[in-house]
């Protein structure tokens, strides 16, 4: 394993990770896109740089890790899973997270165009439900900034349409899955993973 901090917003960075990491790993066949973040907050309070940090993390550094690490991906036949969420694709809008959901609906978007313009290159789009939060090592920041007055007002409207089931998705199990899909080397357009309700 190496590690190589990188701001995936800022494109010379991306390309001198990924150049580092095919450096010391003797090339790359696999690329896992897992930052995003989400802002929490009406959709008229959201200012233009928090629209722009949500994009920048969740569409554009995905763009600009690919397009990084593409030379090496064709040359090895690899593959690359990208993290979306249930909120951009399968149910409604979640109210409060406007800036997530619309820039993960534009990541959706993205991983169509690489896999239509690199055919040679397996793209798979994972979708994830329920995985903010948890306790110990399944734990994320993906809340750490939220207004919690403001989260307390629209976590029941997420409970009552349905959106969540009460149950979290398990670091390990996620983890298995973005395995399969790299270990398989077959192209899967798109997987969806939701946590069982609890009990």
């Amino acid at each position: 394993a190496v590690s190589i901090p990188c701001d995936v917003t800022h494109e010379s960075r991306c390309r001198t990770a990924i150049e580092q990491a095919a450096t010391k790993l003797g090339g790359i066949d696999a690329l896992v896109y897992a930052p995003g973040i989400g802002p929490l907050a009406a959709v008229e309070s959201v200012d233009a740089a928090t629209w722009r940090r949500a994009f920048d993390t969740n569409v554009v550094g995905a763009a600009l890790a690919t397009a990084a690490a593409l030379p090496h991906l064709e040359e090895a036949g690899g593959v690359a899973v990208y993290l979306s969420s249930v909120s951009a694709s399968l149910t409604p809008p979640w109210p409060g997270l406007a800036a997530y959901t619309t820039s993960k609906a534009a990541l959706d978007k993205l991983v169509e165009v690489l896999r239509a313009e690199h055919p040679q290159v397996g793209f798979t789009r994972l979708v994830v439900g329920d995985c903010a939060g948890g306790e110990g090592d399944a734990r994320t920041e993906f809340p750490k900034d939220w207004d919690l007055t403001y989260a307390a007002e629209v976590h029941p409207l997420w409970e009552q349409r349905g959106y969540m089931n009460g149950g979290l998705i398990d670091v390990a199990e996620l983890l298995r899955v973005v395995d399969a899909v790299l270990t398989c080397r077959a192209t899967v357009s798109s997987i969806t993973l939701v946590p069982r309700p609890p009990g």
